[in-house]
């Protein structure tokens, strides 16, 4: 029972310093691209979505380096159904989201397709390294795409992104070597809680018999999850729903092409079938189901961020 008790200490704290690890990353590596004059729209969407999902592709990539793919596949399908249901749940009953930015809208066929594209790949039982380069390529076609569009995005929108880095991130226009040590101490901060969870996780199954797919989805999902629930969160408060939607679709997008294209080039990983049948039909679901409720005047009501976390919970029961 000590041995299960440590285990639980090591991944609550390994999430914490996950937590704050990705945090400096985001603020330093925003800071340094705002300095480097790059549109803040683009930080926004790219910088910021990708950041938030650092803890998952630390933890996915160690998780499949040590032999662990059940925990890698769950922590990436567990994070993507907790960024639409919880997280766009959450925000939109805090404040209904009305999303103007056209770049979003285009964004949702791309989430979409890279999900479906996800099952097309894995249903061979298998992300061979072949996949993951794939998948790699259809993330360099999605930042092509950002940087292209944004370019005809409304003023008011790239308005919008500009105050929300200025206010989060501080942003200037001079480099300082804080940000880079922001950077550095965020990625050793990273690497860290990232072995601790793993490490934690992996013993918590075993104590528990459970498989590492549940604990991939659920208490590791979450955790990793926290970094975008805080930025959805924050840009919902301040009025800004393009970047709390921006940036769920923009990490969703990344957990499938970044996270599983990396890991699966370092360590092939095998897919269970039960993977096939349950788990990635329940994310191409609520990808699915998150866009008739955005074609709605492209506005979530406080209702549906309602019915998105029943949605979550449901299939989150079903799944377990």
């Amino acid at each position: 029972m000590t041995g299960l008790v440590i285990d639980v200490v090591l991944l609550v704290a390994g999430i914490g310093v996950l937590y704050f690890g990705a945090e400096w990353l985001v603020r330093g590596s925003a800071r340094l691209a705002g300095s480097l004059g790059v549109s803040p729209i683009v930080v926004g969407l790219t910088v910021v979505s990708f950041g938030t999902s650092a803890p998952e592709l630390v933890v996915s990539t160690m998780a499949a380096l040590r032999g662990n793919p059940d925990l890698a596949l769950g922590n990436v399908l567990g994070s993507n159904l907790a960024n639409i249901g919880l997280i766009l749940g959450v925000a939109a009953l805090i404040r209904p989201l009305e999303v103007a930015a056209r770049v979003v809208w285009r964004e949702m066929p791309l989430m979409l397709a890279i999900t479906a594209g996800l099952y097309l790949l894995a249903s061979d039982s298998m992300l061979s390294r072949g996949d993951g380069v794939i998948l790699l390529l259809a993330l360099v076609a999605y930042l092509v795409f950002v940087f292209q569009s944004v370019e005809a995005e409304a003023p008011e929108i790239l308005g919008e992104y500009e105050e929300f880095m200025k206010a989060s991130a501080e942003v200037e226009t001079r480099i300082h070597l804080s940000d880079v040590g922001l950077i550095v101490v965020g990625c050793t901060g990273l690497v860290v809680g990232g072995y601790a969870i793993v490490r934690g996780a992996v013993a918590i199954a075993a104590a528990l018999g459970v498989s590492q797919m549940i604990i991939g989805l659920t208490v590791v999902a979450v955790g990793t999850s926290l970094p975008e629930l805080a930025t959805s969160v924050v840009a919902t408060v301040r009025k800004e729903a393009d970047i709390a939607v921006g940036n769920v679709i923009g990490s969703n997008i990344f957990n499938i092409a970044g996270i599983l294209g990396v890991a699966s080039v370092i360590q092939p990983m095998h897919v269970p079938s039960a993977v096939l049948r349950h788990e990635i039909p329940a994310v191409l679901g609520m990808s699915i189901l998150l866009l008739p409720l955005l074609r709605t005047g492209w506005r979530i009501q406080r209702w549906e961020g309602a019915l998105l976390l029943v949605c979550y919970v449901t299939l989150g029961a079903w799944l377990l």
